[in-house]
Parts: structure tokens; C-alpha cells; sequence
């Protein structure tokens, strides 16, 4: 984190935000940001020049709690006496006095079931500061935007990430989400095809629409076909919008009209995150999830059929508490079989308060450590084989970023922040979409050249 020295401070108070996790809380910490400005503050991007330092933490699992820990230790042993610092988000949610605990400078806790409350808590800290900490952490439903007239998005560049629900109805053994998030709460359809209207007035070319789960979205509204039905009229409320992109779905609930919406549209690009976690039925089983993995091979399959050109994701646990060898061999050779685009793997750590914590964490970490690596090693000479396989072809690329002689972009394959990159020699205006011919391929990236520049 780097710091500015600055002269005469400006008279009006100034806040920093630093998001961390998931985009979902990017989205929060976009709506805290527009929640501060309405009232009369101003954003900064340097601590220093701030009187409002807040961090919106990541609680999901242990490297995340840790990066939350190291920034928020940063801010605190840097902060003069005129800053606040807030601990907001999900780490807040879960465990606010344990961080008031280890951090002694945080001036304010605010769970993330609270978050549209920033603008009352910041009120409150700079009329009292020097007092007892604040702690506004409660137990209710998830909040969302529109509770506080906020933007239910966060805009980075041309690209956006646009909440269409928050918490989980799932009940996986290993998840602290329904702990701290609540369970699924669906944003009306009307608040989120306004948002997309104000994404594309600002010119947005890719929406990401993101969820816990989004394939549950309309479940308590009592919607049938929920997300194919959100994604119709997305199509018809935002035609200028090129990329329409949806995140993490959950096993068996692909639906077959799901699959001919996204297949039958332009706009939604062909790209599916389905994060399985396992691929042995003992093991789903113990993780409290679906088991049918032929099911899950013939939903793949049916996939391929009806979007042929279809980027497949998902991730993976291994030394889940009694994986044995061979439940991680069947593992191993499923992810040989299926031969996914993109993949990622964690190993398992214990939550507190899940049920898999009760359970003794039998595998060793080397153990957990090792199959991890084999996984990775096993995706690694499928994934340059996929991408070997676009060579030749002309792809339609959202530029990003530029520097060195080279332009920066992704394809419809790439979401944001997790996948690849396609790397075009030349630099060229960014935040627009070109054709770009792909001439070579690396394991995750794309070499191109130009077509329309």
C-alpha cells in the first residue's frame, strides 16, 4: 500500500476504501463510496489524504482473514490522530470483537449485513472520536442496494459487476457464506434492469452478473426459471450492452431453458462458472453436496451441445476431512476427462461454525498441499491445448490496459480478475472492443495480432 505526503489537507472530509475478496463486496464498497459522496464526502485514492480509512474485509476463509488482518494492522499503525478507521464486511460480520481484539486502532466495526448504515456510522465516529469503539453488526438479511438507494454495481473500466443476490440458501459442510451472509436474498428484477440501464448510459460493455449461487436467483420471489427469465428481459433492457456474463452457478440447476436463453442470445456470453468442489460421490456427500456425477457429466455434455464454443470453469477442494487416495485419484481423473477450459483449486481449512469443523482435518497439509499441485499440473498441458486450439481464429477482445509496446485485453472466454489475458502487440485506446486474430497460445494467455485496431 503505498502513501502520499500532501500540504494543507482539504476541509471536507475525505474517505479510502480498500476492497478486498470477492466481487461481491466490491459492489458493497462501491455503494459505501456512493453513500459517503451523497452525503457530502469525498473519495480519495491515497490514506493520507483521507480522514475516513475503511477496509472492507474479506471472512471466507484463512489467507483471506489474513490479508484483511495485514491491511488492516497497516492502516492502524499508520493513522494519525485526526483518521477513523472502520473494519466493514464479511470478517466484521463474523468475528467483531475478535478484530477489535487483535487491531487496538479500529475505531468502528460494520458487518456486512450493515453496510448501508456507512453513512450514519462515519456521522457518528466524527462527532465522538476518541471514544469507545463502534460496533454495528447485525443479525438480519443480507442488506441490498436499493434498502439505501444505492448502486447495486461497481464499474471497473468497461466492465461491471452487477449483484443480483447476496447470501446462500446452501448448506454446503464446508461454507461459512450462510453464516455470515444469511440466507439468499434475490434483488427484485426492476432494481437490477435499472442498474443495467445506467451501466450501459455509461457506456459499459460487459456486465458480470455475480451471486452466491446465481443459478437460485427468483427462488424466494417465488419466480420459476428465475435466472432465464432475468436474462430475457436483460437482453431487451440493455441492447448496447455486448457482454452479458454469468457467475457461479450451482450443480443441477442448469436448466434446459437456462441453456437455450443463453444459447439463443448474442449478448450472453457462452461461459459457465460451475464450481463442483469434488468429483467423488462419497466425497460430495460428506460436503453436502450434489452426488450425481454422471448428471453433472450429461449437464456438461449438454453444455457442449448447445453452445459448441462454450468456455467451461470450476473449482475444486482437495483434503477435504477423509479424502482418501483414491477419492482424490477419481477426482484427478474427472478433471482429465472433462477437460475444462478453467479451473482453480483450494485446499481445505477448517471454518468455524461449519459443519465439517466438528470433523478432525485428517489430511496433511503437505498431503492437501501435493494434490493441489497435481491437480494444476494436470490442468496445466489441457488448458495450453485449448488455447492452441483458438489459434487462427478471430475473437472479439474488451481492450484493458496498455504499456510496453502492448495492448491488454480479454476474451469472452477471460472473466475478470480470474481468468486469462489476450496480449496484442501494439497499444491501442482502451475500454473498447476490437477483433483480434489469435497467432500463439500459453498456458492461460492468448497472443494476438490485429484485425480492426
Amino acid at each position: 500500500m503505498t502513501h502520499r505526503s500532501v500540504g494543507r489537507r482539504s476541509k471536507t472530509p475525505r474517505f479510502y476504501v480498500v476492497s478486498l475478496g470477492c466481487p461481491k463486496n466490491t459492489v458493497d464498497s462501491y455503494g459505501m463510496a456512493s453513500l459517503l459522496t451523497r452525503a457530502g464526502y469525498v473519495g480519495t485514492e491515497y490514506p493520507d489524504q483521507a480522514q475516513i480509512l475503511i477496509v472492507n474485509t474479506c471472512g471466507f476463509i484463512a489467507p483471506a482473514r489474513a490479508e484483511s488482518l495485514a491491511t488492516l494492522q497497516e492502516l492502524a499503525a499508520q493513522r494519525r490522530p485526526d483518521q477513523c478507521l472502520i473494519a466493514a464486511g464479511c470478517w466484521a460480520q463474523r468475528e467483531a470483537a475478535a478484530l477489535l481484539e487483535v487491531v487496538p486502532g479500529i475505531d468502528a466495526v460494520l458487518g456486512t449485513r450493515s453496510w448501508p448504515r456507512i453513512g450514519p456510522v462515519v456521522a457518528q465516529l466524527l462527532a465522538r472520536r476518541g471514544q469507545l469503539p463502534l460496533t454495528c453488526v447485525e443479525e438480519r438479511p443480507i442488506a441490498l442496494p436499493e434498502e439505501a438507494g444505492a448502486p447495486g454495481y461497481a464499474i471497473q473500466g468497461a466492465s461491471a459487476f452487477l449483484k443480483i443476490s447476496d447470501g446462500c440458501s446452501r448448506r454446503c459442510a464446508f461454507c461459512a457464506i450462510p453464516l455470515i451472509k444469511g440466507p439468499g436474498v434475490s434483488r427484485p428484477i426492476a432494481a437490477i434492469l435499472s442498474d443495467a440501464r445506467q451501466l450501459q448510459e455509461q457506456g459499459v460493455l460487459e456486465i458480470n452478473l455475480i451471486a452466491q449461487d446465481s443459478t437460485y436467483y427468483g427462488h424466494d420471489l417465488g419466480l420459476n426459471e428465475g435466472l432465464a427469465t432475468l436474462l430475457e428481459q436483460l437482453v431487451a433492457a440493455v441492447p448496447d450492452v455486448p457482454w452479458l456474463r454469468v457467475l457461479y452457478a450451482f450443480p443441477g440447476y442448469l436448466t434446459p431453458r437456462l441453456l437455450e436463453v443463453m444459447a439463443s442470445h448474442p449478448q450472453i456470453l457462452h461461459y459457465i462458472d460451475l464450481p463442483l468442489q469434488h468429483a467423488h460421490p462419497a466425497v460430495l456427500r460428506r460436503m453436502r453436496r450434489p452426488t450425481d456425477v454422471e448428471e453433472v457429466q450429461r449437464t456438461l455434455e449438454r453444455l457442449r451441445q448447445v453452445m459448441p464454443d462454450v468456455a467451461l470453469r470450476t473449482t475444486f477442494i482437495v483434503g477435504f476431512p477423509g479424502e482418501t487416495e483414491a477419492e482424490f485419484q477419481t477426482l484427478l481423473d474427472f478433471v482429465k476427462a472433462i477437460r475444462f477450459d478453467r479451473l482453480g483449486v483450494f485446499t481445505y481449512s477448517h471454518e468455524s461454525g461449519t459443519p465439517a469443523a466438528e470433523w478432525e482435518d485428517d489430511v496433511p497439509a503437505e498431503v492437501k498441499e501435493a494434490r493441489r499441485e497435481a491437480l494444476m499440473l494436470a490442468q496445466q498441458p489441457i488448458s495450453l491445448q485449448q488455447n492452441l486450439s483458438l489459434v487462427g481464429k478471430q475473437l472479439p477482445v474488451l481492450l484493458e490496459g496498455v504499456g510496453d509496446g502492448m495492448t491488454i485485453g480479454r476474451s469472452y472466454r477471460d472473466a475478470p480478475e480470474i481468468d486469462g489475458l489476450v496480449l496484442i502487440h501494439g497499444e491501442s485506446p482502451v475500454d473498447r472492443l476490437a477483433t483480434v486474430e489469435v497467432v500463439d497460445a500459453m498456458t492461460y494467455d492468448l497472443m494476438g495480432q490485429w484485425v480492426d485496431k
